[in-house]
Formats: structure tokens, C-alpha cells, sequence
């Protein structure tokens, strides 16, 4: 019972935070994608319900783009306060990091027109931002994978130098692996999301799509919650 209320706990501190919270919502969203997709692929008689679900996900989808009209000056205020990286010991890990901020720093305000544009609120080419959008959450994807690579080559240098310090610095690596399997997974989605033309754009199934966005939103939520179990969100 103990152990029950102790996770029980740690779940409500998660959803008791903004990002927490919306790693939750992430991840029923892409779960019910998956199952729905799923069910409408493999057993036409429940075509029906695997369409309910993918009409949940859809809706969970829209609450988060919502929510997001409210992270840009959240985003503006995190890359003033790292601004060109002087805190880093390395010059790639800090212009990668500059570029990744710079990247999600601009996709917020494309996002918004491509809302707009659909809710109807302004009268621009929403095909056109949402693609702006998707290209430039890409190339954030992109430059934090080649950061966490980059991040992971310097641990493994300090693992050997300082073997005192291997319990530390092999967690930092597990964070850093994590981060990348959950770009991964959603720089796969991104590119799907694009236009048609460029590699697989427009190409994976519902299922697909919410196999790949689970497996992210899972990582992230595991992250999140090891955070958590430390004070450190």
C-alpha cells in the first residue's frame, strides 16, 4: 500500500506541473491514435470504435495546440537566460543548443498562423504555416539529436577519466539515449507531416503514426516521472 501511495504521489506531482501534464494528455493522445488505427486496419467490426478513438485523439491533439498559444514568452524566456551558451564547456554542444532554441523559438509563432488560419481567425494559407511549422520542429528534432550525440561522445570521454564519477555520468547518458530515441521517434512523425514529395511524407498509417508518437510520449513520461521522484522538476 505504501509503495502504491508513494506512486500514486509522484503521478500527481507530475500532472500537478504544466509539462507533466501535458506529456499525460501526449501520451493518451498517441495511445488512442495507436489503438484506433489499429482496430480500423485489422477488424472491420470495430471500425467504429477504432474511429472513435482516433476522433478522441484528434481532440486531445487540438487541446495541446491550444495550450501552446501560451509557451512562447515560457520559450523566449528560456533562451534569454541561456542566450549564446557561455556555460558550456563545449563550442558544438552550445551552438547546437543556440540553433535548437532559435528553431522551437520561431515554430511557436508558425504554429499559432496555421491555428488561426484553421479556427478561421485570420485569413492566411494554414497548409502552407502548418508545413513551415512541422519543418521547423524537424530541424529542432535534428540539432537535439546531433546535441545528445555529441553530449553522449564527451561522457563517454569523462567515464574514462573519471571512473570515480561512473554512477553520475552513466545516468546523464541513459537521459541523454532517452532524448534520443524520443526525437527520433518524432522527427519520423515530422516528416510525415510534411508535404508530399519528401521522403515518407504522408505515407504512414494512423497506427504507425501513434506506435512512433507513444514510444516518445512514454520516453518523455518516464522522464519526466524520474525527474519528478528526484525534486527536480
Amino acid at each position: 500500500m505504501a509503495a502504491q501511495g508513494g506512486l500514486l504521489g509522484r503521478l500527481v506531482s507530475v500532472l500537478e506541473t504544466y509539462r507533466g501534464r501535458d506529456r499525460v494528455v501526449r501520451t493518451l493522445c498517441y495511445g488512442c491514435q495507436l489503438a484506433g488505427g489499429a482496430l480500423a486496419r485489422k477488424d472491420p467490426a470495430r471500425a467504429p470504435v477504432g474511429g472513435s478513438l482516433l476522433a478522441l485523439a484528434e481532440q486531445l491533439s487540438h487541446c495541446r495546440t491550444v495550450l501552446r498559444l501560451f509557451d512562447d514568452l515560457a520559450m523566449l524566456t528560456y533562451s534569454c537566460q541561456y542566450g549564446l551558451g557561455a556555460k558550456e564547456e563545449d563550442s558544438i554542444v552550445r551552438w547546437l543548443s543556440v540553433l535548437n532554441n532559435l528553431a522551437d523559438q520561431l515554430y511557436y509563432p508558425c504554429e499559432h498562423v496555421a491555428w488561426a488560419a484553421d479556427a478561421e481567425i485570420v485569413h492566411a494559407n494554414a497548409p502552407k504555416w502548418w508545413a513551415l511549422s512541422m519543418a521547423l520542429w524537424g530541424a529542432s528534432l535534428l540539432l537535439g539529436i546531433a546535441r545528445s550525440l555529441r553530449i553522449l561522445t564527451q561522457l563517454r570521454r569523462k567515464l574514462k577519466a573519471q571512473p570515480s564519477s561512473a554512477e553520475e555520468l552513466r545516468a546523464q547518458a541513459e537521459a541523454e539515449a532517452l532524448t534520443i530515441l524520443s526525437n527520433a521517434a518524432d522527427l519520423a512523425n515530422a516528416i510525415h507531416w510534411l508535404p508530399p514529395g519528401l521522403l515518407w511524407a504522408g505515407k504512414f498509417p494512423p497506427w504507425l503514426v501513434g506506435l512512433l508518437g507513444t514510444v516518445s510520449s512514454l520516453t518523455g513520461l518516464y522522464q519526466t516521472y524520474r525527474k519528478s521522484s528526484t525534486g527536480t522538476v
